[in-house]
């Protein structure tokens, strides 16, 4: 399935066989160990870490993701929320002045993903901030994809003023229980928040993925593109 949007006429060398690299990749995936200690059977473990970082400074990874949700997406009710990850020690040091989605929050250094599900619990759109960014911020940024749906879900952490004028401008639905220090209790449609597990669940099926549930990389692309693949894995093939 993913075949047909995977490079292709790349100048230089023949490439190493697809099937056999990215399985490994998936396999690192999985168990979070070195990508030194990629077993054997999937190739040198260079050629497998050189194609997964030369892929993720290329956006490939997070474009086959958006390939395939493209192709499969139920856009009637969407759901939205965040997960924190637990930053390891050696995911710090990355050269530049950029933060690559690191913060300092309540369980320390942690990164935060935000993540847009379909109605099935299927990830459209997957962004990362730094752990101590608001629930609101996060929404903006992915905010764009909920144009011409009918229905939001989402969490308390998602109550505001704002948020909810902008989605009545683009038509969507908002199903999102007030704050309790409201003074105005909001009706939301409660039958239909009981849906909301759905994107709870991915994100534990996500961090069935080691690599997913501790984040090891420095760099905040590579890490999303672990993300995307391992999204891609699990909900579209």
């Amino acid at each position: 399935m993913i075949e047909p949007h995977l490079p292709k006429n790349q100048p230089g060398a023949r490439r190493v066989d697809d099937r056999r690299v990215i399985s490994g990749i998936v396999h690192m995936l999985k168990c979070g160990g070195r990508w030194q200690d990629c077993p054997a059977a999937y190739g040198p473990a260079t050629t497998i870490y050189n194609r997964w970082n030369r892929w993720s400074r290329r956006g490939i990874w997070t474009r086959i993701l958006a390939a395939l949700t493209e192709e499969g997406w139920i856009a009637e009710t969407v759901q939205i929320d965040s997960s924190y990850v637990k930053a390891h020690r050696c995911s710090g040091g990355a050269k530049g002045a950029r933060a690559q989605a690191i913060g300092t929050s309540r369980g320390g250094r942690t990164t935060k993903i935000h993540a847009l599900v379909d109605v099935l619990g299927r990830p459209l759109r997957l962004v990362l901030t730094p752990g101590n960014t608001s629930d609101i911020k996060g929404a903006d940024l992915l905010l764009g994809d909920t144009a011409g749906m009918k229905r939001l879900i989402a969490d308390r952490g998602y109550d505001a003023n704002r948020l909810r004028a902008t989605l009545r401008d683009q038509g969507t639905i908002p199903v999102i229980p007030g704050r309790r220090n409201r003074k105005r209790p909001i009706q939301y449609d409660q039958r239909r928040y009981r849906d909301r597990w759905r994107v709870e669940a991915m994100f534990c099926r996500l961090k069935d993925f080691r690599r997913i549930a501790t984040r090891y990389d420095k760099l905040a692309r590579n890490f999303l593109s672990a993300i995307s693949l391992a999204a891609a894995v699990a909900f579209w093939l």
